[in-house]
């Protein structure tokens, strides 16, 4: 089979080279280009925006993906060691104890002697809450006259 090849390879390099017509030239490379945009463009719809993604990040780690392996490996051992030294965070909020009488006493006698020395005698009157008292609505109180 070799030698058929050889053969043929041999008769073909005798043949001289035909020019193609230009009116034919024309036509062959004006439909090779037809061809390749329809097929282009069904190609290209053909793909799911995964494969695209898969392509298009397959060309630019394809220069050295030992690399980008290596980067990857760092970041999940860095991930790995920042979560593994991290405090653990309470659950439940801590119980706080409620103030003793003393630090209430306290408290109030430094609020005094703060009014004193800054001369402001408003706090005394937001400190006092007025009471609630429910009042009845004015529409209530048509209906219940009427």
């Amino acid at each position: 089979m070799n030698e058929e090849t050889d053969s043929f390879e041999q008769r073909l390099r005798r043949q001289p080279l035909r020019q193609v017509p230009p009116e034919w030239r024309e036509g062959i490379l004006r439909a090779a280009g037809e061809t390749q945009s329809i097929r282009h463009a069904t190609t290209a719809a053909e793909y799911s925006f995964l494969s695209n993604l898969n392509r298009r990040l397959a060309s630019v780690l394809w220069p050295h993906p030992v690399a980008w392996a290596g980067l990857a490996a760092v970041w999940v051992f860095v991930s790995a060691v920042n979560y593994s030294i991290r405090e653990p965070q309470p659950v439940v909020a801590e119980k706080v104890a409620p103030a003793s009488p003393e630090v209430i006493a306290e408290l109030r006698q430094q609020q005094r002697l703060f009014v004193e020395l800054t001369g402001v005698n408003d706090s005394s009157d937001a400190d006092r809450q007025k009471a609630f008292i429910p009042r009845p609505r004015s529409e209530l109180v048509r209906l219940l006259a009427a």
